[in-house]
């Protein structure tokens, strides 16, 4: 079952106060991204927080699930996603415990002639009729 944006437009203002929020539909779920970081997917209507060390100590009593099947553990946030300072700040933790995002490198610019490499035409050699004697 695919989430519902009205409630993944929830969990955002949810969250809102812990930093730049964005969210991204991917195969039909959502990833949620604090400061261009995915920080939680939403799958099924459910808020899976990506798991971290001060996470699971923000949390205490942490419950564990995948998002979706062959998916690695989650933290699963149930009873009390409608605290929204207590979800913004598990989300401000999380993110500040993940890696930033991967810079890309600039694609290189290719000259007009490297665009489309020449084709090498082979030249066919007639055969020389054999001589016999």
């Amino acid at each position: 079952m695919a989430s519902d944006l009205d409630f993944v437009k929830f969990i955002a203002d949810q969250i809102g106060n812990a930093g730049d929020i964005s969210y991204r539909k991917m195969f039909g779920e959502f990833a949620v991204y604090c400061d261009q970081k995915v920080v939680a997917l939403i799958c099924d209507n459910q808020f899976f927080i990506k798991p971290t060390g001060s996470g699971r100590a923000f949390i205490e009593d942490v419950l564990e699930s995948p998002p979706y099947p062959g998916a690695k553990n989650y933290f699963l946030i149930e009873d009390r996603i409608d605290d929204r300072e207590w979800m913004a700040e598990l989300v401000r933790r999380t993110a500040r415990e993940l890696p930033g995002p991967k810079v890309k490198k600039p694609a290189r610019k290719q000259s007009a002639s490297a665009e489309k490499p020449e084709k090498k035409s082979r030249v066919r050699q007639k055969k020389r009729p054999v001589k016999r004697h």
